[in-house]
C-alpha cells in the first residue's frame, strides 16, 4: 500500500506513506479477517496499525476504531494520538478532533476513533455499534472477552468487508499466546518463520476455539460458514524496522540491556519464557564490598509493609526495608536490609527508629512507603507521614506486577552494576532474591525494587550538589 499525502504550499510537495518491505508490508497486504502483528519490540507495529485505515478514508460510511488499554496511552506525549498526528497531518480532508473522543474525520466520509478498554465494563459503550475496522494496539493487554465481544461489533454497510488488526509483544501467560500457538514453536517459544503470514481458519463455539487448515475443513465438521474467520500471525523484530535502526541505532543496545526475561520477549520475540528462579537475580552477578564507598550522593530506602499482622499460619508477617545508594561513578550499592516479623504496632516503631538511624548515619535518605489503594490506604499513608515528621518521606501507590517492578533493578544487577556491602543479612537476602518470583516471601525484593525506582525515577533529587524535593515528597521540620 502506498499513500501520497499532498501538502498545499507555495511549492507543492508530497509525502509518501508506505510500509517497509518485509513483515510490515505483509501485515498490510493480508486479506485475513483477523491479523496479529508483532512479537518483539521495535518492529513498527503501531505505525503499521495507523497506516491500515488510510486505504479507505475516502469511503463513505467507513468507521474504524483503534483501542489502547488506557486513556493515557492515547493522549500521552508520543502516544497513539501524537503518532497519528505526525502521519495524518497534510492528508487532504483530514480533520483532527479531541472532543468528545479523539478521532480523525476524512473528507466528511470516513471516521477513525481512538478509545480505551480498561475494564470489561467499558464494552457497554459499544453496544449496537457497527465498526468496519477494529484495531488493538498491544493485544495482550486486553482480555479475551474484550476481544471477542468487539469482534461481534465488527460489522459493515459501507461496502468494505469488516476486519480486525492487532499488534502485540510476547506474554507467555496471556490468552493471545494460546490463540497464536500454531505459529509459535512450543519448544523454543520463537515464531516459526515458515508459518509467519500463513492463514488458518477458526470458529468459536461455546467459548471454545476450533481450528482448521482450510475453511472447508471446518464446514465439513459441521461449522456454519458464517461463523468462520480467517486468522494469521505475522512475526516481526527490531531488525525488520530498518528506519528505526538507522534513526536510533542505540535502541538495540537498550533492548540487549534488559533483564533476561524481558530481553527474550522484546528482542527475540520469545512467547514461552516466564519469570523463574534465578532469572532475575544471582549473587555471582554483584560485587561484594567490605567498606562503604565515599562517593554516594543519593540515598533511598524502600519499604514493604506486611499486608496483614499475621500470615496464614498465624505467625507475624514480614516487613522489609532496603537501603540503596547511588554512586557518582554510576553504580548502585545495597547498604542495609531489614527483614523482621513484627506486629502492626511494632512495625511503626521499627520504621521510626530506622528513619532516625538512617538520618544520623547517611544524612538525607528518602524513605519510600507503599500506599494501599482506597481511602484506608490514604489514611494510613498520612498517619505514617505525620509520625515521621522531620524526615523525607514518600507514600506512593504501587502499580504493575512484582515482576515488572523488579525488572529495572534486575537489569543493572545482571549487568554487574550493583555493589553489596558485606553484612550478616547477605545470606537471607540473596536466598530470597535468587528464588524470586517462585519464593513464598517477596518482601525484600519488593523493598529493593521500591528503593531503586525511587532513586532512578523519583523527582526528589536531580543531580549531585542539588537538594530538590519532588512534589510527592513530604518534608516536616
Amino acid at each position: 500500500m502506498i499513500f501520497i499525502c499532498q501538502k498545499r504550499r507555495r511549492t507543492a510537495t508530497s509525502r509518501v506513506i508506505r510500509p517497509q518491505k518485509g513483515p510490515q508490508e505483509k501485515f498490510l497486504a493480508t486479506s485475513a479477517d483477523i491479523a496479529i502483528y508483532g512479537g518483539a519490540a521495535g518492529g513498527g507495529k503501531t505505525y503499521a496499525l495507523l497506516m491500515e485505515p488510510l486505504r479507505y478514508i475516502y469511503t463513505k460510511g467507513y468507521r474504524a476504531v483503534i483501542f489502547r488499554k488506557s486513556y493515557t496511552q492515547i493522549n500521552a506525549s508520543g502516544g497513539l494520538w501524537d503518532e497519528s498526528t505526525s502521519m495524518y497531518v497534510g492528508i487532504h480532508g483530514a480533520i483532527p478532533t479531541k472532543s468528545p473522543k479523539y478521532h480523525w474525520r476524512f473528507a466528511k466520509k470516513a471516521v477513525l476513533y481512538f478509545d480505551y478498554l480498561g475494564r470489561d465494563d467499558d464494552l457497554n459503550r459499544w453496544q449496537g455499534s457497527q465498526i468496519t475496522f477494529i484495531g488493538f494496539d498491544e493485544l495482550t493487554h486486553f482480555s479475551e472477552r474484550q476481544f471477542f465481544y468487539m469482534l461481534s461489533r465488527n460489522r459493515s454497510t459501507c461496502g468494505v468487508k469488516p476486519y480486525v488488526r492487532a499488534t502485540c509483544n510476547p506474554d507467555a501467560d496471556s490468552w493471545v499466546a494460546r490463540f497464536i500457538a500454531w505459529w509459535i514453536d512450543q519448544d523454543t517459544g520463537y515464531p516459526i518463520k515458515e508459518r509467519s503470514g500463513k492463514v488458518r481458519y477458526m470458529a468459536r463455539v461455546q467459548n471454545e476455539i476450533i481450528w482448521g487448515d482450510t475453511r472447508q475443513e471446518l464446514i465439513d465438521s459441521g461449522i456454519e460458514p458464517t461463523d468462520i474467520k480467517s486468522v494469521t500471525f505475522i512475526a516481526s523484530t527490531l531488525q525488520d524496522n530498518k528506519i528505526l535502526m538507522e534513526k536510533d541505532p542505540s535502541y538495540m543496545a537498550n533492548l540487549k540491556a534488559l533483564p533476561i526475561v524481558e530481553k527474550e520477549r522484546l528482542l527475540y520475540g520469545n512467547w514461552k519464557i516466564k519469570a523463574a528462579a534465578g532469572l532475575f537475580y544471582q549473587r555471582t552477578q554483584v560485587t561484594m564490598i567490605e567498606t562503604l564507598p565515599n562517593d554516594i550522593y543519593l540515598w533511598a530506602r524502600g519499604w514493604d509493609l506486611a499486608a496483614t499482622s499475621e500470615d496464614e499460619n498465624g505467625e507475624p508477617a514480614y516487613t522489609a526495608g532496603v537501603l540503596i545508594g547511588k554512586r557518582k561513578c554510576g553504580r548502585w550499592v545495597i547498604v542495609d536490609v531489614i527483614n523482621k516479623r513484627l506486629s502492626a504496632s511494632e512495625v511503626r516503631k521499627l520504621i521510626k527508629i530506622t528513619c532516625q538511624t538512617d538520618k544520623a548515619r547517611y544524612g538525607r535518605v528518602i524513605e519510600r512507603l507503599p500506599q494501599d489503594p482506597g481511602q484506608a490506604g490514604k489514611e494510613q499513608a498520612q498517619s505514617y507521614i505525620k509520625m515521621l515528621a522531620g524526615y523525607v518521606v514518600k507514600a506512593l501507590p504501587e502499580s504493575g506486577s512484582k515482576e515488572s517492578r523488579a525488572e529495572p533493578l534486575a537489569a543493572q544487577w545482571q549487568a554487574g552494576n550493583v555493589d553489596v556491602l558485606i553484612a550478616d543479612w547477605n545470606e537471607p537476602y540473596f536466598n530470597q532474591l535468587e528464588s524470586f518470583p517462585e519464593s513464598k516471601f517477596k518482601d525484600m525484593v519488593d523493598a529493593s525494587s521500591s528503593a531503586f525506582i525511587e532513586i532512578e525515577n523519583g523527582a526528589s533529587y536531580s543531580a549531585p550538589g542539588t537538594d530538590n524535593l519532588g512534589k510527592n515528597s513530604y518534608w516536616r521540620k
